[in-house]
Order: structure tokens, then C-alpha cells, then sequence
């Protein structure tokens, strides 16, 4: 069994104005659950050479709101490795924000990211 703690991913996605969900242009909590799935795939292939299952999540803290037009940061690492299972902890943050008090299209790198969710999760490979 190779040892694989702290291999780590991460995918920068832009997310556009046609996924905000609810008022003040916010995105539902899934969707970053559904960035941790796609780097939790990559984390996968590049540890095992195969996309593996998600099998479950152990915890998720929803900190901070994820808007419309914000650029996230879904961050994935391997913190425990047993035989077929991988324990991974994921982070979303807010690297950019749009100011739309500034004008239509005005946004800003923020200085300090936003962690706005967290989770534990179990992976499974063959």
C-alpha cells in the first residue's frame, strides 16, 4: 500500500451569474459540494489511475456565502490512506468577488480569500 498523505488538487472555477440560486445573487451549498467531487476524481487518478467513489462525507461547514461571479478555489488533500479508502479534506474559497456597486462587469483578487466551505469525506478506489 503506497502511502498517499498530502497529495493534494486543486481546480479555480469561475462561477457564472446563471448559477446564482437564491436572492443577492447566491449559489446553493451543493455546488461546491459538486467542486468537491470533481477534485476528489482528480485526486484519484493522480494517486490511483482511477477516478474512484465517493462514498461519503463525514462532516460539511457551510462558512461564508459563494456568489455569482466569484472565482473559487476547490482544494482537495489526502489526509489518511488505508487499503481502498482515502480520507480527504476539502476547502472552497473565495479567491475573487464581483463589486457590482463599482459597475456591471467591476471585480477585485480579495487580499485575504474567503474560506466559505469545508468538509471530510471518504473516497474508495479498486
Amino acid at each position: 500500500m503506497t502511502d498517499h498523505n498530502g497529495a493534494t488538487v486543486t481546480h479555480r472555477r469561475y462561477i457564472p451569474y446563471s448559477h446564482a440560486h437564491y436572492g443577492g445573487n447566491l449559489v446553493d451549498g451543493a455546488y461546491g459540494l459538486g467542486l468537491f467531487g470533481d477534485v476528489a476524481t482528480e485526486l484519484c487518478i493522480l494517486t490511483d489511475g482511477d477516478e474512484g467513489l465517493f462514498a461519503s462525507y463525514s462532516d460539511v461547514q457551510f462558512k461564508a456565502p459563494v456568489r455569482a461571479g466569484d472565482v473559487v478555489e476547490a482544494t482537495a488533500v489526502v489526509v489518511r490512506t488505508g487499503t481502498r479508502s482515502r480520507t480527504v479534506e476539502f476547502t472552497l474559497t473565495v479567491v475573487c468577488r464581483a463589486e457590482p456597486e463599482r459597475g456591471d462587469s467591476a471585480a477585485r483578487v480579495l487580499a485575504e480569500p474567503i474560506v466559505a466551505t469545508t468538509a471530510t469525506g471518504t473516497v474508495v478506489v479498486p
